[in-house]
Order: C-alpha cells, then sequence, then structure tokens
C-alpha cells in the first residue's frame, strides 16, 4: 500500500482535500477555490502545497450532475425497438403538479430526429419474438453519424430480459463507427420498466464523452492511479468509471455522508441527520446504524427542486440523498412579489460571493454570514484568504434598500429564509421516512453547515449536533473512509413459488463475477471482500418494490420460506402492517461486494489534545443573535487548542482553517474523545431548554 493516500472532492465553489499518511495514520486538510475551466487545476494545486506526494487518489467531481443541469453533455443519439421511439417524451404520464396548467416537463436529452427504431421484439420471457434488423441498425448508426453526433445509446424493450439484440446492436455500430461512444441499456440499468431503463442510458451516453476525457486527463495529469467516488458511497477504478458515468451524478454528495456514517460507527451513535451545506447547495441523508440510506432511483435536473417527477429519471445505486436548500454562494434578491428569496442561483467560485472580492456584486449568504459576525475576515480558510467585508455590506445595504430593511436585518432576513427553507425540507423527508425528527442527532459539515446547524436544529426540535474535526472537507475525508464497495443488479419477475433456481445462481454468480472483477481490478484480494444479497420484492398487483436484504444460505438452500419471511420483516418495518398471505414477487435480484475501507482509523495533523478554554479564546468580536436581540460581545476560540472534555457556554464561535461552528445562546459545546464537538441545547448544568432528548442508551 502507498504511504499516502489523497481525496479530493470538487464542489461547484470550492475544492476539498484529504491527505492520509499511513505511516503517522495522520490527515492533512485544504481547501481551495474551485477552478471551473478547469477543476484538474485545483485539484494539482492543492496536492501540490501539501505536505506529502499522494500515490493514489481517490475523486468526487459534480462534473456529470452539473453536465445534466445545465445541458451541456455530448450530442446523443438513441437507437430503439420500431414504435418505442418516443418513451423518453411519454415518460410515465403522470403530472408532478396536477393543479399547474402550465406544467412544464423536462426536456428529452435526445431530440425528436436523433431517435431511430429498427425492427427488434424479445418477448417478456426473454425470447426472440422478431429478429434484429442489422441492416436497419447501420442504417440508423450512419444518419446519426453524419449529423454529427458523439455519443450513442442503445435500449430496446425487454432488454433487462435478453440483452442479445442490444449487444449485437453495439457490435455493428462498434465495427462500423468505432470512435462513437456506445452503451446499451441492458449493460447500464438492466432492470424493468422501460421509460426508467431507457433515460439512464441516454443520460450515460450523454455524459459519457465529457466524463471519459475528464477522467482519463485528470488520471495522466495526477500521474498516479485514479479512483472515484460512486453515487452510493462506493469506490471504483477511473476506467470502471469512465464506463459508466451517470454512477457519478451524487458522487460528492455520496462522499459527505459516507464520512458521516464513518463518525457514527466510531462513536456507536445510531440515528443520525447528515447535514452538509457547502457552497452551491446543502443536502441532508439520514444514517442508521452506521449505514446511509440507499435507493436505487433519482432524479437528476429537476426542474422544481422539491417536486418529484419533475427531473429526469434514473436508474442506479445511490444514498438517497435530498437538496434541502441555498449554499453559501446562493444569491438573494427580491422575488416577483418583492418578497426574499434565496437561490437557487449561485455566485459559485467565479465571480463568487461579493466578498470574495472577485467580481461577484450580489449579496449572497455568504456575505450575510460575514455581516452577522460568524466569519472572520483575517482568519477565512485559515488565513489563505481574506474576505472583503466592505462588499459584503455594501451588497447588502443595495438589497435591503429594495426590501425597505437596514443591513443587520438584512443579513438576518437572509439566513432565515434559508434555515427555514431547509428545516422545512428535511421535515418532510424525515415525514416520508416513516421517522420522528426528535430520534435524530445531526451531524453538520460542509464549508456552512456548522455555521447554519444551530438555527436548523432549534427548528427541528433535536437536541445535539456534531462537528467533526474537518467538518469544511467532510466529503472529502469520507471518500478515505468509505468501504471500498460496487453492485449491479438483474430483472428477473417471478413469483416465489415458482421461481427458477437454477437460472436464480446463474445471475447471482454472473453478477457476483463482475463485481469481483472491478474490485480486483483496483488491486483488492478476494479475502477482503465480503458479499451482500437483496433482491426487489413486492405483493403480487404492486406498482413498487421494496428492497430486502437477504441470507445467502436461504438462496443456496433454495428456502422460498425464508425470502417470504424477510420480505414480511422487511415490509412490516417500512410501513407498519403486512398482507399475510398475499403472493410475493421477486422483481430485481442484487449484489453487492464490499472491501474494508483504505483508512479504519484518521488522527488530524494540525490538532493538539492540550490546552483548555482560556489557551484557545483568540477575541471577542460582535455577533448577530437573533435570540438576544441583535449583536452581542461574543467569544472566538481557535478548535485546535481545545482540549477533549471542556465545556464552553454559547454564545460562542469556534473556528477552525475549513469552517466555524456556531454555538448560539440556547446551547452549549463540549470536546468528545473524538475530537468532535458536541452541542447540545440546555444549560452546562444539564437543565434541557428543548421538548425532547436523546435516550438514556443513546446518551453519549
Amino acid at each position: 500500500m502507498t504511504r499516502y493516500l489523497a481525496g479530493a472532492d470538487v464542489g461547484g465553489t470550492f475544492t476539498d482535500l484529504a491527505l492520509y499518511d499511513a505511516d503517522t495514520r495522520t490527515l492533512t486538510l485544504n481547501k481551495l477555490l474551485t477552478t471551473p475551466d478547469d477543476p484538474a487545476r485545483a485539484i494539482i494545486a492543492g496536492l501540490d502545497a501539501m505536505e506529502g506526494r499522494a500515490g493514489q487518489v481517490v475523486h468526487g467531481t459534480t462534473l456529470v450532475t452539473n453536465a445534466l443541469i445545465e445541458r451541456r453533455g455530448a450530442l446523443v443519439g438513441l437507437i430503439t425497438t420500431e414504435g418505442y421511439r418516443d418513451v423518453l417524451e411519454i415518460g410515465n404520464e403522470l403530472r408532478y403538479d396536477t393543479f399547474d396548467l402550465t406544467l412544464e416537463r423536462p426536456a428529452p436529452l435526445v431530440a425528436r430526429p436523433l431517435r431511430k427504431t429498427v425492427k427488434e421484439r424479445i418477448g417478456a420471457g426473454g425470447e426472440i419474438v422478431l429478429p434484429l434488423d442489422e441492416a436497419g441498425v447501420r442504417a440508423a448508426a450512419r444518419e446519426l453519424a453524419e449529423v454529427g453526433v458523439r455519443s450513442l445509446a442503445i435500449a430496446f424493450f425487454n432488454s433487462y430480459r435478453n440483452p442479445a439484440h442490444e449487444l449485437a446492436a453495439k457490435a455493428i455500430v462498434h465495427a462500423m463507427i468505432p470512435e462513437l461512444a456506445v452503451c446499451t441499456a441492458a449493460e447500464i440499468a438492466p432492470e424493468i420498466r422501460e421509460y426508467e431503463r431507457f433515460s439512464t442510458a441516454v443520460a450515460n451516453a450523454y455524459v459519457a464523452p465529457i466524463a471519459q476525457s475528464y477522467l482519463v486527463e485528470l488520471e495522466r495529469r495526477l500521474g498516479v492511479p485514479l479512483f472515484v467516488m460512486l453515487s452510493d458511497g462506493g469506490i471504483t477504478t477511473a476506467r470502471n468509471a469512465s464506463e459508466q458515468p451517470i454512477a457519478l451524478v451524487e458522487s460528492g454528495p455520496a462522499a459527505g455522508a459516507m464520512g458521516a456514517a464513518f463518525l457514527c460507527r466510531q462513536a456507536e451513535w445510531r440515528d443520525v441527520i447528515a447535514f452538509d451545506m457547502g457552497g452551491t447547495t446543502a443536502k441532508i441523508s439520514l444514517i442508521h446504524d452506521g449505514r446511509p440510506h440507499r435507493s436505487h432511483e433519482l432524479e437528476a435536473a429537476r426542474l422544481q427542486r422539491f417536486k418529484k417527477g419533475s427531473g429526469l429519471p434514473l436508474r442506479l445505486p445511490v444514498v438517497e440523498l435530498i437538496e434541502i436548500g441555498a449554499g453559501g454562494g446562493s444569491i438573494a434578491a427580491p422575488d416577483a412579489l418583492g418578497l426574499l428569496r434565496v437561490g437557487p442561483r449561485s455566485a459559485g467560485a467565479v465571480p463568487g460571493p461579493a466578498c470574495y472580492a472577485q467580481g461577484g456584486e450580489e449579496p449572497t449568504v455568504t456575505d450575510a454570514d460575514l455581516v452577522r459576525g460568524y466569519l472572520s475576515p483575517e482568519r477565512f480558510l485559515g488565513g489563505r484568504m481574506r474576505l472583503d467585508a466592505e462588499r459584503s455590506r455594501a451588497a447588502l445595504t443595495r438589497l435591503g434598500a429594495k426590501l425597505g430593511l437596514g443591513l443587520a436585518e438584512t443579513a438576518a432576513g437572509i439566513a432565515s429564509v434559508v434555515d427555514n427553507n431547509m428545516a422545512t425540507a428535511a421535515r418532510v423527508h424525515i415525514a416520508e421516512a416513516g421517522t420522528d425528527p426528535s430520534r435524530y442527532r445531526m451531524v453538520a459539515f460542509g464549508g456552512a453547515g456548522p455555521v447554519h446547524a444551530y438555527s436548523i436544529a432549534r427548528l427541528l426540535n433535536l437536541a445535539e449536533v456534531i462537528f467533526p474535526l474537518g467538518a469544511g472537507v467532510a466529503s472529502a475525508i469520507g471518500m478515505l473512509v468509505a468501504p471500498r464497495s460496487v453492485e449491479y443488479a438483474r430483472s428477473l419477475i417471478a413469483s416465489l413459488d415458482t421461481l427458477d433456481w437454477v437460472h436464480v445462481e446463474e445471475i447471482i454468480a454472473s453478477l457476483d463475477a463482475k463485481a469481483r472483477g472491478v474490485l480486483r481490478e483496483g488491486g483488492i484480494s478476494d479475502n477482503d471482500i465480503a458479499a451482500e444479497l437483496s433482491a426487489d420484492m413486492r405483493y403480487a398487483g404492486q406498482g413498487f418494490e421494496v428492497n430486502v436484504p437477504l441470507d445467502q444460505k436461504a438462496i443456496a438452500r433454495h428456502d422460498s420460506v425464508a425470502l417470504q419471511h424477510a420480505f414480511d420483516v422487511r415490509y412490516e418495518e417500512r410501513f407498519g402492517r403486512n398482507l399475510g398471505a398475499v403472493p410475493v414477487e421477486v422483481v430485481s435480484w442484487r449484489v453487492r461486494l464490499v472491501a474494508p475501507p483504505s483508512v479504519a482509523e484518521i488522527r488530524f495533523a494540525d490538532h493538539s489534545s492540550g490546552g483548555d478554554a482560556r489557551d484557545a479564546l483568540i477575541e471577542h468580536r460582535k455577533a448577530y443573535f437573533t435570540e438576544l436581540g441583535g449583536f452581542v460581545d461574543t467569544p472566538v476560540y481557535a478548535r485546535a487548542r481545545l482540549a477533549s472534555g471542556r465545556k464552553i457556554p454559547g454564545p460562542a464561535l469556534i473556528e477552525e482553517a475549513e469552517s466555524t461552528s456556531v454555538i448560539g445562546p440556547s446551547a452549549h459545546v463540549e470536546i468528545d474523545a473524538f475530537g468532535n464537538l458536541i452541542m447540545r441545547f440546555g444549560d452546562m448544568t444539564g437543565s434541557a431548554k428543548k421538548r425532547v432528548a436523546l435516550p438514556e442508551k443513546e446518551k453519549r
């Protein structure tokens, strides 16, 4: 194993880096502005500024999701079954807003003239009903190439059951036009429902040329092996990621959730809300027993951020996340009614918030936080970047004049809008999961997460918030501590009573072999690989499935009764009951192979375990707290000098290079044995001011 391993997370505003030294088991951190014109430049510059040369780099990127949102992918074509040309346009025929008469649907990534059909047909059982028209494939490919298509998706009806026609068509196109990037739906998403399968394949083809060139070029410029964080929190090789780049759509956010999950396992926290607020967006995910919730579907590039169905459906394993509001660079402005609105427009890294003094003049969340006294102009990014408070005040003053508000009121208003929007969306997400916010702790990270966590936790009525060490670069750390894993799936619809066990075992074996090959390519021994088997199951007649973890021994002994019991238990956990004697069917089989993380234990190179709160006190400065009626003299502490066990009453500000933790007047903070800041609501004698508290067995 190489001595130095780096995690690199490229966000819309900042690029975060974490370098792990295997000899000393310590982490060194760095954070710098993203270079949107060439994201690799910031990664290389950031790594060069750190001691030690990385022998491997694990990377997370927003490249894929940004390409989908901004519609700047390759010119892509589609070859599909005759009669299915308009599947992408018809969708599932559901309206995401029943009462919106001007509802706008997401436009397909492939224009209708670039969607070609050929004669072929696979039956529901996988049998060939109509042979593939090979001449039709050649003609379609030729027509698409002539109009400049750079990438091609091949998606045939029922290909999840038998991919023979798709693979034959791909071979024909490769032989004709070897420079054309080609993918098939059966390779990308071999699961039922043609709309989702077609959409995923087309999205993959749409981003493939830019993702492939980016990953290849980045690995060349780094000069070391490159690994990539997947949307489900797994890690794969750059080569494998370039073959299925759509799996990177939630790459960076998933890394943050994996970092939070590591903390949960380390400190034995059971139920956690992971709150990640960066420069562009904010996300939450739910973590139970050290594992983030995972799903096998998501929507990208939503037209309406909080309206399901307004985006492009993708069928792939992901950490279940919800975007819940704005980031530090989100722009505040009056809406059409003259009311204050924050986001979704973002200043990004260029020109950035007004206080960055790089050309941005519109007020942002970061400007509001600076005016409220929460950020230090001199010590931002550990003093590597100076913030211009005068520019922030000027930007907020201009906005305040439009709203009829003073400077402090405008800054507080921006923060209030952001915090309430995020808390509202979080409540909905938690309710949809069937749980109550009061059972959770919050782990707050990202550059802006620790600044806003106090207010959001109060709105959600939480009892405890954790600010981990290195919170500002938690996604980069998450890439190092995440288990190396990969997952593959395939649909085979059958009743539990009539399972063809030979066919089932063939599917599981083929999925296992494919996943094992990817992990071996990454240098992982078979002895380090553990298999997790699950199935998407439902009661006969239902339209959607529940993912059920399965015992491999039950599969080996062909035990349908055990599978039925596992489904009943899972269904009852999710919905509070099961339907008893109603027949159950399996829709898809899933194999996930997991290897231990590259980094199992971390320490921070610049963190001291000595000193007390008085040693750590840097200064007092005016900070704005609504509960106290305005600005109050607030102590500011250097986090690296705080010793474990120390308690500090709020209000207080605790600074580290990558973020600032805001401890409000209704809370106090304590440093635990792992260096985490634990903020609890109530005074330091334990007199709680919250209506809820963690159960005794959950207190740490």
